[in-house]
């Protein structure tokens, strides 16, 4: 199966212009919405869906809100000298901004975005091409920053809310949660 979250635009089209299979975009979002690199346009959008593959959109607060690296940044200055001084001891940046996330929590948590801003990510595929085509893909395990409210699974009941509370079915919800993942994923056993 191939996945497309980590390649290039050029890559991408060589991909979807190559495969006989659905592809997956495992934890990418929408371009439209936030300009991140990592994130489709809309002619990408709709070249999976007419691929017959799923985007399952990503959590990280950076590609789902455009206003979030400003924010981060701020948060980086502020505490610039604690930062400069903790590379010293470990020059991992992962490091240093895990130890700088876990003890400021209160200015993180407004370093996040809504929850809101994922849903309208969830939305805009499936307006743009149908629900069969999005997915959830966090990358919890490798962000560190994720919309308010949404610390790991046992938040998903509060997308299944928000979900219904825009109109979605059960039958959407389920698609969205897995369902069309494991199509394309059947799909590309065979």
């Amino acid at each position: 199966m191939v996945d497309l979250s980590h390649v290039g635009e050029q890559t991408f089209w060589d991909v979807i212009n190559t495969t006989s299979k659905p592809v997956l975009v495992s934890h990418s979002s929408v371009y439209a919405l936030c300009p991140a690199f990592r994130n489709l346009k809309d002619d990408q959008i709709k070249a999976v869906a007419k691929n017959g593959g799923v985007i399952d959109v990503n959590f990280f607060s950076g590609f789902l809100d455009s206003n979030y690296e400003k924010r981060n940044t701020a948060f980086a200055l502020k505490h610039k000298a604690e930062k400069d001084s903790l590379m010293k001891i470990n020059p991992e940046p992962y490091f240093t901004d895990e130890y700088l996330f876990n003890r400021y929590p209160d200015e993180v948590k407004g370093l996040r975005p809504p929850l809101s801003l994922l849903i309208s990510h969830i939305d805009y595929i499936v307006k743009l091409v149908g629900v069969d085509y999005v997915g959830i893909g966090s990358d919890f395990d490798g962000i560190n920053s994720s919309p308010q409210q949404l610390d790991d699974v046992t938040s998903y009941p509060l997308i299944t809310k928000a979900l219904l509370d825009k109109g979605y079915s059960k039958k959407d919800i389920r698609k969205i949660y897995g369902e069309n993942f494991l199509r394309v994923f059947k799909a590309n056993e065979k």
